[in-house]
């Protein structure tokens, strides 16, 4: 006879869904992810080199011309509009925005080894989280159950990542009651974010792309244009591996089909047909400079992070 803990059974859903606890858990997969950035050692807040060019500074007022001011910040329109020498006043970024857009729509709620994807999407959106606050970056939500879309404020709190963490391991219990039907489309919370969001945020989206409408490539192209985004593809071990030769039984809306996958033209033509779809993305991608990675939900999710 077999026994577990008691806290083991009180937080593992079997892959069906993620409980808070397995959310927070992820936090101790941080030191085995590699620092994407060159860190500096300061006192001032954000452990990250800025993410701007030469001074690293953000434009924040025009005020007069003072004894000591550098030349080169002399605004020039505004000294010949005022008849008097203005100077811009410049501040050190401090921090970064980071977001996560996790999709967590009904086409999400698959998978026939270890997890369903939207599980290993939610525990991406934590580590990502964890990894954020660990280096004082303020970690901000954009959460799509293909119904609706909620979007938390970036802050490098513990508090509110906790909260966000509770968001997601209700939305992903939920979706499970969701029908399958559900037209749902990335579009709208990509949208949210490119409003909400400041130039040179980090943007992690979070999806399997089985259906990303050509106005959501739109978006996310836009985005591309004022922040550095990474597409982080999920899918299954059954969209990579033809099943095993043999008959098969397939029902989806009540209709059902039997399929024979023993031939090897089918087991070719299955391959292609999702492989095409990841390399479709990946050109997609590529195209825009906007960072693509694949992650397998029966892999250890954070050792295929450190690539990023």
């Amino acid at each position: 006879m077999f026994f577990r803990k008691k806290k083991e059974t009180s937080t593992k859903f079997n892959g069906l869904y993620v409980g808070i606890d397995e959310l927070i858990e992820q936090k101790k997969y941080l030191p085995y992810i590699k620092q994407r950035h060159n860190n500096i050692t300061s006192d001032r807040a954000g452990n990250i080199r800025s993410a701007f060019k030469g001074r690293g500074m953000e434009f924040e007022e025009v005020r007069a011309y003072g004894y000591g001011d550098d030349v080169r910040d002399i605004d020039w329109r505004v000294t010949a509009r005022k008849q008097d020498t203005y100077t811009k006043i410049f501040s050190e970024e401090k921090d970064r925005e980071v977001y996560v857009v996790l999709d967590l729509s009904p086409y999400m709620v698959f998978g026939t080894k270890k997890e369903l994807k939207s599980v290993s999407a939610s525990k991406i959106a934590s580590l990502l989280g964890w990894e954020s606050l660990s280096n004082k970056d303020r970690f901000g939500l954009v959460l799509y159950d293909g119904i609706k879309t909620r979007i938390f404020k970036p802050q490098s709190s513990q508090k509110n990542l906790i909260a966000i963490l509770k968001a997601i391991s209700e939305a992903s219990s939920q979706i499970l009651t969701f029908s399958q039907d559900i037209k749902a489309d990335i579009k709208k919370p990509l949208e949210l974010l490119e409003y909400s969001s400041k130039s040179r945020a980090l943007v992690f989206v979070v999806s399997d792309f089985k259906y990303i409408s050509e106005g959501a490539q739109k978006v996310l192209v836009a985005l591309t244009k004022r922040c550095k985004v990474y597409c982080l593809n999920i899918y299954d071990y059954i969209e990579e591996v033809p099943p095993l030769s043999g008959e098969y039984l397939a029902e989806y809306n009540g209709k059902k089909l039997s399929f024979n996958t023993t031939s090897s033209s089918f087991k070719d033509v299955y391959f292609q047909y999702f492989a095409k779809k990841r390399k479709d993305m990946e050109c997609f991608c590529k195209r825009f400079s906007c960072q693509y990675v694949n992650i397998r939900t029966d892999k250890p999710l954070h050792k295929q992070l450190k690539i990023l």
